[in-house]
């Protein structure tokens, strides 16, 4: 490969912050539809890794008519907050997936994220991932183990150097100089192991609640000292996806990001892509409604309950969560926690385990949290600023549940 050759490869896999102008004018959208234009082209240039099949014959032999993956185009634009227009360019970065080498590893964990991302929906895992995306290791899909294992990643971090996205799942234990947590033929600590791969890396995902905050993990009184991918991994991109599971829609989603543009997605101060965790669940809720109206479940299995009524008041973190769950749901879209009737539990948000999983709402808890009204983001209060939030949606429910009241002429 010659110099100017090797270096333009290089520079397409070298992972940088989205700029984004706040405004977002027309002028904006025509520049980035251009920059995506010609890295598509780039990309093009390139050869598939590892043989991958063919995009749209894979999409065929199992049986997807291409109606549907342009449906999942549109669906994927739409959540990238990029207008419609993109929609040909996603359709087209997604077949060019196999361009983009990606190494996953699992540390503390229980695999969940692994798990969901095996049942994402269409295309399926099996088309994205193992036939699309070329993934160069994980330890839970692939056959190899021991030094066989470890051969294939070396082999994998040499051949592609600077080049893949290295998706962690799982906390990193530090304590007893890490050895609650080693992996390996060689036995390697977690967090040495993590070290070294990181190195070569273009940017790391931290997939999951525990690779990004520590998770259940570093819930209290956390013996293994665990902590999330941010507070080891210095000097090099990091997206957060938070969730216990992540949502596969928002991996994907990131790896498209990073086909289509070149770039990291833009992110908020806890280096989560604002495309998923930009707006809180509460505004979108589908039970909205019913908190408004001051309609709340009491104890389970009452005629609120019965109504889909707001979950509030049986411990429902809606209000304090920032997450698009509410939007592009799991299992193929089907349905979410709230949808089944049990209350979110903040689980997209640094220390979810000890601060929102349980039965109460927030209004009994003496606990800072974010605020703010609709479309109001994470970035746009502070997530350091001590506030009533809880204390102020239980008096908006006290006072609608008796504005309800009034109205029907009962008592209050």
């Amino acid at each position: 490969m010659s110099i100017d050759k090797e270096e333009s490869v290089k520079k397409l896999f070298t992972a940088e912050s989205a700029q984004v102008d706040t405004n977002k004018g027309d002028g904006y959208y025509d520049e980035l539809y251009i920059q995506c234009q010609k890295r598509i082209e780039d990309l093009k240039k390139l050869e598939p890794l590892n043989n991958r099949r063919d995009f749209m014959e894979t999409v065929t032999e199992e049986g997807l008519e291409r109606r549907d993956f342009l449906k999942w185009s549109s669906a994927t634009t739409a959540m990238l907050m990029l207008p419609a227009s993109f929609t040909p360019l996603v359709a087209e970065a997604a077949t060019l997936m196999n361009r983009v080498p990606v190494i996953w590893m699992e540390l503390s964990d229980c695999a969940g994220n692994s798990e969901a991302l095996l049942r994402s929906d269409g295309p399926k895992i099996d088309e994205i991932v193992l036939d699309i995306i070329s993934l160069e290791f994980h330890e839970t899909l692939q056959a190899a183990s021991g030094h066989q294992a470890e051969k294939q990643m070396e082999e994998a971090m040499e051949h592609f150097k600077g080049k893949y996205l290295l998706f962690v799942e799982g906390a990193i234990p530090l304590g007893m100089n890490g050895q609650y947590g080693t992996i390996g033929a060689k036995g390697e600590t977690f967090v040495d192991h993590l070290q070294r791969v990181q190195e070569g890396a273009a940017a790391v995902v931290a997939v999951g609640s525990c690779a990004t905050y520590g998770g259940i993990p570093a819930a209290a009184p956390n013996p293994t000292d665990a902590v999330g991918v941010m507070d080891v991994v210095k000097g090099k991109p990091i997206i957060n996806i938070p969730a216990c599971p992540a949502n596969p829609s928002n991996m994907v989603g990131v790896i498209l990001h990073f086909v289509l543009t070149g770039t990291i997605p833009e992110l908020d101060s806890l280096l989560r892509p604002k495309f998923a965790f930009g707006y809180r669940i509460h505004d979108n809720c589908e039970r909205r409604a019913h908190f408004d109206a001051g309609e709340y479940v009491e104890e389970w299995g009452d005629e609120g309950a019965k109504n889909n009524f707001c979950l509030y008041k049986m411990g429902c973190k809606g209000p304090m969560t920032f997450n698009n769950c509410s939007i592009i749901r799991y299992n193929e879209g089907v349905n979410w926690p709230i949808g089944v009737g049990r209350g979110c539990i903040g689980c997209s948000e640094p220390d979810f385990w000890d601060k929102y999983a349980y039965e109460r709402p927030m209004a009994n808890a003496n606990i800072k949290a974010p605020t703010g009204g609709v479309e109001k983001t994470v970035d746009e209060f502070g997530l350091g600023l001590l506030t009533a939030a809880g204390i102020g949606i239980g008096i908006h429910a006290a006072a609608s549940a008796i504005a309800g009241k009034r109205e029907d002429g009962g008592e209050y």
